[in-house]
């Protein structure tokens, strides 16, 4: 079976949206990562994007409840386009996203981002990418199957509520579709000088609007949806600071 690493280059020599309504993403990330210290990092790598150019983003979270997206893209075309709301800073960075093994990583921003990781399988992260293999198209767009899964996937991992279907923080509906899954054991993360500790659950779930961000570390290979963005309805884009 193919290792993170090769799907991965694979994805970015090969990226496409899929052809649906509405705001589409694909590509790959972090979909959070606690530490035990009460920060959360998260990454979005998608490098096909139907409202602009691909783009990588890096979310972080400190103790007190404080979000900032690191992002390669404007925050029209990026994450804060859907969570800015929530988001107090959003600084446009190049983001490098590095191999370091078949199941290891390095994301750096220079001046602010230092972040090693490592992937590991298990028998119930197997058992799920053999299921979401078969799974009908159809169903990955189903919103009640999608909160139904979630709330498996949640139990099954250990990782709390998972959101993959609701209404993001600006306003927006979303679909998340993780194709295949990895957890993430091990990693060290420095953020604006700041070493992170070891990962863990964060003291209380946090999430931004219906997206819960997992209380254990899990990498997803996938596809993302959004209702196409209303100046009338949705909340703005967060700054660029």
């Amino acid at each position: 079976m193919a290792e993170p690493r090769e799907l991965i280059e694979r994805i970015e020599r090969e990226a496409r949206v899929t052809d649906a309504p509405g705001e589409r993403f694909s590509g790959y990330g972090v979909m959070g990562l606690p530490f035990a210290s009460g920060h959360i990092l998260g990454l979005r790598r998608f490098p096909a994007s139907s409202i602009g150019p691909g783009y990588t983003s890096v979310w972080h979270r400190d103790p007190a409840g404080r979000w900032t997206f690191f992002q390669s893209a404007p925050p029209e075309q990026a994450c804060t386009r859907y969570f800015g709301r929530d988001v107090a800073e959003a600084p446009v960075r190049e983001v490098r996203i590095d191999w370091t093994g078949p199941r290891s990583m390095r994301v750096t921003i220079v001046g602010e981002l230092d972040w090693q990781l490592s992937l590991a399988s298990s028998a119930v992260t197997r058992l799920m990418n053999g299921m979401t293999a078969v799974m009908p198209d159809a169903l990955w767009r189903n919103g009640a199957m999608l909160r139904a899964m979630g709330v498996f996937a949640g139990i099954a991992l250990r990782a709390g509520r998972l959101g993959m279907a609701g209404t993001a923080s600006n306003g927006q509906r979303f679909i998340a579709n993780p194709l295949r899954i990895w957890l993430i054991p091990e990693s060290r993360a420095v953020v604006r000088g700041v070493d992170l500790g070891p990962v863990g659950p964060a003291p209380e779930q946090a999430h931004l609007g219906d997206f819960w961000i997992p209380q254990r570390g899990i990498l997803a290979i996938g596809r993302a949806f959004f209702e196409r963005y209303d100046p009338a309805r949705h909340a703005a884009a967060a700054r660029t600071t």
